[in-house]
């Protein structure tokens, strides 16, 4: 008997929630081929170790960027893998619930879905992010009053308005923590001239990122290599060289909350205003962002209880209750 599932297909990881289960699988959203041959290596965390330490021809790929998938033929292969590792097979067929990001266009959608199909999906219903967050985080969306969640992922930050189960404003941009990873990347070179990888970038952000001033400031030595002699060499930054390197990026999500604000009926905006804006996401873990948001907005700021989470929770929920909740998801293309 195929049990139904729930997938987060994020840019950094994917997520899958089983029915009566919960969550069964959360890996990297990364495969690891040989250009050669064609031949999958690896997905998942052992695809992810993988990345900037392997010879020429094997080649460690996220096939979601910003959000949208960059190669549909990769992208099948590992929804595929993810769901043989889940337990499905030809023989057991089960209905499954994706959640993709609202910016994706109808040919993507198609294309996502096909794609589960072709994988071993009996059926497959697509759910929006943000919808899903706020599902994920418990927020009372079907109530006739303004919920407002900002979900922050590895490709995309989606801000939204929910009521009566439906979204009333949204603004999506394709920013997320990998851009912010990136900017890590960039100031780094450009301000000491030394090239480090993604994976250190992400570490320093975890460590050390912040979008507000924190009570303690602490320092950090970085190793990378030299962009003029080539060679291994080391460097101390602080925090605040590091707020400074993500400026950018914060400011366009910045920029999208109060777009979206801007956009909010006033009576959902009066709701928001006593209620507060929920903070969901991978990006929501950044230090101080939760202050930097209520700072710019003036409205309270709350960050979900799971926030990696809030969004296959979300998906799962409306798996479970798949009838009452038909409404909220879309089919991304008939049978």
């Amino acid at each position: 008997m195929a049990r139904d599932l729930a997938i987060d297909l994020g840019t950094a990881n994917t997520l899958v929630y089983m029915k009566g289960r919960g969550i069964v699988l959360n890996e990297p959203s990364v495969i690891a081929l040989n250009r050669q041959t064609g031949e999958v290596l690896a997905t998942g965390r052992e695809a992810w170790q993988m990345i900037g330490r392997t010879p020429g021809y094997i080649v460690a790929v996220r096939p979601l960027r910003g959000g949208a998938i960059t190669d549909f033929e990769i992208t099948e292969r590992m929804i595929r893998l993810l769901l043989q590792r889940v337990g499905v097979s030809r023989f057991t067929r089960p209905k499954v619930v994706i959640c993709v990001p609202s910016a994706i266009t109808e040919v993507e959608r198609r294309a996502v879905t096909d794609a589960a199909r072709r994988a071993g999906a009996a059926d497959a219903n697509l759910i929006e992010q943000p919808m899903a967050a706020a599902i994920g985080a418990d927020l009372p969306i079907d109530e006739p009053v303004g919920n407002m969640v900002i979900d922050i992922g590895g490709g995309t930050s989606e801000t939204a308005v929910i009521s009566l189960g439906g979204i009333v404003s949204l603004e999506a941009v394709r920013v997320g923590s990998f851009d912010i990873d990136a900017a890590i990347q960039n100031h780094v070179r450009r301000e000491h001239g030394i090239a480090i990888g993604e994976r250190t970038a992400e570490e320093i952000k975890i460590q050390m990122g912040s979008a507000w001033p924190l009570e303690e400031e602490p320092t950090a030595d970085i190793r990378g290599r030299d962009l003029i002699s080539g060679l291994p060499r080391t460097i101390q930054v602080t925090t605040e060289h590091i707020r400074e390197a993500l400026a950018e990026p914060i400011n366009a999500i910045i920029d999208a909350v109060k777009t979206t604000l801007d956009k909010t009926p006033p009576e959902l905006a009066a709701d928001i205003m006593q209620d507060g804006i929920m903070l969901t996401g991978g990006g929501a873990l950044l230090g101080g962002l939760d202050e930097r948001l209520a700072h710019e907005t003036g409205m309270p700021i709350r960050v979900a209880a799971e926030p990696l989470y809030s969004v296959v929770i979300g998906s799962g929920r409306a798996l479970e209750n798949i009838d009452a909740m038909r409404g909220l998801m879309s089919l991304g293309g008939e049978n």
